[in-house]
Formats: C-alpha cells, sequence, structure tokens
C-alpha cells in the first residue's frame, strides 16, 4: 500500500505529515513519489484553489507512471461551495481523459478550511473568553456545542474562510497556542488529534469531513 496524497495549500503540508504519524504509523513519507515501496506516501501541494483541479492529473499520471500506488487523496477546502460540488470538480478532471486512473481515488472536502476542523477542539475552547471579538463570535456562534462545518461568516468577512481562520487564531490565542498558515504547529501536537477524534466520538453528525478524513486513515 502507497498513498499519494494532493493537497490544496502548504498549511495542509506542514500538518498532514504530523498527523499522520500519528493515525497511521508505521506509513513513512518520501521525498519524490517515484521512491515509493511499500507503506510510504508522497504528499504535494498544489499551492491554492484552482490550480489543485489543474493538478490532479499531474498526480494521476505520476501514479500511472510509478505503478506502486494503491491510493490518490485529493485533499481541498469547500470554501463558498458544497461539500458535493467539490467533489464534482475533482470528479470532472477525469471525465474524457485519455487514461485511467490505476489506484483508487478519494477526495478529502475540508468543509469550510482547513481551520475550521481545528475549531472542533473543545479542550482549547475559552469558557470565559478574554477577547472582546472571540466573545462577540461565540455569541454568533458557539463552535464548542454547534458544528463548525455548518458556521455560517460573521458580519464583516468577505468569506467564510476567513472567519473561521479569524476565529481560530483568537481561541488558540487564548490559550497561548501558536498558529499560523506559515507555522500551524500548535494544532500539529498528538493531543489536539485525540481532542478531535472525541469530538467526534461525543458529538455524531458533527464534523463529518473530518471524520471522512480520520475514517480513511483508519481503513487501510
Amino acid at each position: 500500500m502507497n498513498i499519494y496524497f494532493l493537497v490544496e495549500g502548504f498549511t495542509e503540508k506542514k500538518i498532514y505529515p504530523q498527523w499522520l504519524s500519528y493515525l497511521m504509523p508505521g506509513l513513512e513519507q518520501v521525498e519524490r513519489f517515484d521512491e515509493v515501496e511499500n507503506r510510504n506516501y508522497y504528499i504535494f501541494t498544489a499551492g491554492g484553489y484552482p490550480s489543485i483541479l489543474e493538478e490532479v492529473k499531474n498526480a494521476a499520471e505520476n501514479i500511472n507512471d510509478c505503478g506502486k500506488y494503491s491510493h490518490l487523496v485529493v485533499c481541498l477546502d469547500a470554501d463558498e461551495f458544497t461539500v458535493e460540488e467539490r467533489k464534482e470538480e475533482v470528479a470532472k478532471t477525469f471525465r474524457g481523459a485519455s487514461f485511467e486512473l490505476k489506484a483508487e481515488l478519494v477526495v478529502i472536502v475540508q468543509n469550510r478550511c482547513f481551520e475550521t476542523w481545528f475549531l472542533g477542539n473543545r479542550k482549547v475552547y475559552p469558557r470565559n473568553p478574554q477577547d472582546e471579538r472571540l466573545r462577540d463570535y461565540t455569541k454568533f456562534y458557539n463552535v464548542s456545542e454547534k458544528d463548525p462545518e455548518i458556521m455560517e461568516k460573521f458580519p464583516g468577512f468577505n468569506r467564510i474562510a476567513q472567519f473561521h481562520g479569524d476565529y481560530l487564531k483568537r481561541m488558540l490565542g487564548e490559550k497561548n497556542i501558536p498558529y499560523t498558515k506559515k507555522n500551524p504547529r500548535g494544532v500539529r501536537e498528538s493531543a489536539y488529534v485525540e481532542a478531535l477524534q472525541k469530538r467526534i466520538k461525543d458529538k455524531p453528525g458533527q464534523l463529518e469531513t473530518l471524520k471522512t478524513f480520520f475514517s480513511f486513515c483508519e481503513s487501510v
């Protein structure tokens, strides 16, 4: 078994390898896609959207040329679209193609964005926020109780993902947990992953796309 991960952004490339070391122990990362042997994975970032849709076909060609991959896992944000619409966009890239992907395609949609998943950690959610803006966010939508994946944008934000990102930074800031897209080390620890897993177990029906990712890691 070898897995090719195609991720949307650079933040994912900083976090997924650490998470995979907890969720799929024994799976080792390689630096080049053609270096896989057995129980290896390669991760490539497309550098954003819509470039990830263009990179899907390149990833498929790499997989077919190599002949050693069991899965192509495409990870991208839903953003302002639905999970189904994003999956359809990925599926379209293979329609009419002159080749057939020689691996199983798995599409992981981060709904609404990667930061949305991190909002699900109830252990780091402050009960009495000191940040006035965070108090406003909590009144608007308390992510410790309600599903972060269906939270809309706060007034004044252009995009849902922008609001979710600011909510996360303020939430983690209350606990002195560092987080930026360039340095997201605060959410990479095993304890953070365990808290998210517990949230999914305790709150069935919430964080469904994160559950899909965890379930994939358990199934292969």
